[in-house]
């Protein structure tokens, strides 16, 4: 059953993807689609990429792109690296400058063109700060994440921002941890939807392999690539490590594991098709997933989905969907506590989780769940206005 009342829906996001396969922002791609199947309207307003039209269209949802410096400099989207970026230069903080006002007219322009009844803001920063540089009348919802919710917990400052930014603004967090950190009460706790139609087990799958570990996500601090690897160096040498993924700690990773012997245990496929990783998945032994304030989780519950257990910390939004019959989570502050949970897993013959949680699961985070779980923000933002 839809919603009794439809919207337009108007996105403003950092991330979106720009043509098919593009892993920038797909979960909102996901959500986009699944609006779009209920009935709604959906159109997305996101910076500009060099290479790519101010306007276009993603498997029917249409996306606004908008100019924010030069060319060769706007790069501050779909790359991870905004923070990064912005504020280790004064051209990249110029460039963070031009795209918070040049997003706040596009939004301000998009709204007087296409009449949405609702504004989705995802991230606070920057898209709730635009849409309330934009000073549109259109009732507003925003999701905040993970990074922006970890932003405003550590800094004074965005915390004092994202107050003002959010300010009458009906607010969702996709965990029950991010709601409790976050920098004004939300309203409602709504993930973001995974692909369960390719994160799923399928018949006739081959057997997972005994002693191999998969690690999927950003090379960076927070997603906990150097702890891994300093874990598998306590393990059997039988034990092997495949990480997916880029991002700036690639090559502290690598030289790290010909520090520690590990050559011959640990293959870095970079980023991956969503296809390749829920192969992955489904042939692990464990998939590891060492990050602290995670935002959600999604890459467990992904794992979890093609059957395969997770091994991470009790952490951020992890508790919300690795429970003890998907997985093992112990306490952040014990790397030992962290191998030990690895050992054990690797210590039985694989097995895949059952049929029961996967399902689960995948009805509280499929891409029709989600939307479902929205319907009632838009409906109240729009009555309250």
């Amino acid at each position: 059953m839809t919603s009794a009342r439809t919207h337009r829906v108007l996105f403003v996001t950092h991330a979106y993807p720009r043509q098919p396969g593009d892993v920038a922002g797909i979960f909102l791609h996901r959500f986009a689609r699944a609006l779009q199947a209920r009935g709604h309207s959906v159109r997305v307003v996101a910076p500009a990429s060099p290479g790519y039209p101010s306007e276009a269209a993603l498997d029917g949802v249409s996306i606004v792109r908008y100019r924010y410096a030069a060319e060769p400099q706007e790069t501050l989207a779909y790359t991870g690296t905004m923070a990064e970026q912005a504020f280790g230069s004064v051209g990249g903080f110029a460039a963070l400058l031009g795209l918070i006002r040049s997003g706040a007219r596009a939004v301000r322009r998009e709204v007087d063109r296409w009449s949405p009844t609702i504004i989705h803001a995802h991230w606070w920063f920057p898209a709730a700060v635009q849409v309330r540089l934009a000073r549109v009348r259109t009732p507003t919802v925003a999701t905040l994440h993970g990074s922006d919710v970890r932003l405003a917990h550590r800094n004074p400052v965005a915390r004092w921002l994202a107050r003002r930014a959010l300010a009458g603004v009906r607010t969702a967090t996709v965990s029950e941890w991010l709601g409790a950190v976050s920098p004004v009460p939300p309203m409602a706790i709504a993930p973001m939807p995974l692909d369960d139609e390719t994160f799923r087990v399928w018949d006739g799958a081959g057997e997972r392999t005994p002693g191999r570990i998969v690690f999927a996500g950003r090379l960076n601090a927070q997603k906990g690539i150097l702890p891994l690897l300093e874990a598998l160096a306590t393990l059997p040498s039988t034990t092997s490590l495949d990480v997916f993924g880029e991002g700036p700690l690639r090559a502290v990773a690598e030289a790290r594991v010909r520090a520690l012997s590990l050559g011959s245990r640990v293959r870095f496929f970079g980023n991956a098709e969503p296809a390749h990783l829920a192969e992955a998945f489904r042939t692990a032994h464990v998939v590891a997933v060492p990050s602290l304030e995670e935002g959600l989780g999604l890459v467990a519950a992904e794992a979890i989905l093609c059957g395969a257990p997770v091994v991470g910390f009790r952490s951020g939004g992890l508790p919300d969907v690795v429970d003890a019959a998907a997985g093992t989570l112990v306490e952040p502050s014990s790397a030992g506590a962290f191998a030990a949970a690895l050992r054990t897993r690797l210590a039985s013959a694989p097995i895949s989780v059952t049929a029961a949680v996967r399902t689960r699961l995948s009805n509280r985070l499929s891409p029709s769940a989600v939307a479902r779980q929205y319907e009632p923000l838009y409906d109240a933002a729009v009555t309250d206005a």
